[in-house]
């Protein structure tokens, strides 16, 4: 049997850059967490948040349905649990799924005219 992701994920750069958008431009500056099921069935799986100087927000509950990718903004409390992440403030991730997934991180910044994207595998084991 092929193995195809992992049940366990860390993401430990996350940092919600600013928002403003560029001149006449759609563009905001985000985070977003894609998740990748590959499987037959549903993938069930928990969010810990974790801050540099208070408790971590645990078991945020997601759902990626079978043979589909689910992209999660982090600007979108509704999407996490009801979390309102604070701009500009460090934070790391930690994923626990009952089926292998694949887990991806993207940030948007555009604090200056030359935007930047940057997008990373998460740590799995």
């Amino acid at each position: 049997m092929n193995k195809e992701g992992a049940r366990n994920w860390y993401v430990i750069d996350g940092y919600l850059p600013y928002k403003g958008k560029m001149e006449q431009d759609l563009l905001e500056g985000h985070e977003a967490i894609m998740i990748l099921n590959c499987h037959d069935v549903d993938a069930t799986i928990f969010m810990d948040i974790f801050y540099e100087d208070r408790e971590p927000d645990q078991d945020i509950k997601l759902n990626v349905n079978a043979r589909r990718v689910k992209c999660i903004r982090m600007d979108h409390p509704e999407e996490i649990g009801g979390i309102a992440l604070d701009r500009q403030v460090q934070y790391s991730l930690r994923f626990r799924s009952d089926i292998e997934v694949i887990i991806q991180y993207g940030r948007m910044d555009i604090a200056q005219p030359n935007l930047a994207y940057i997008g990373m595998m998460g740590y799995s084991e």
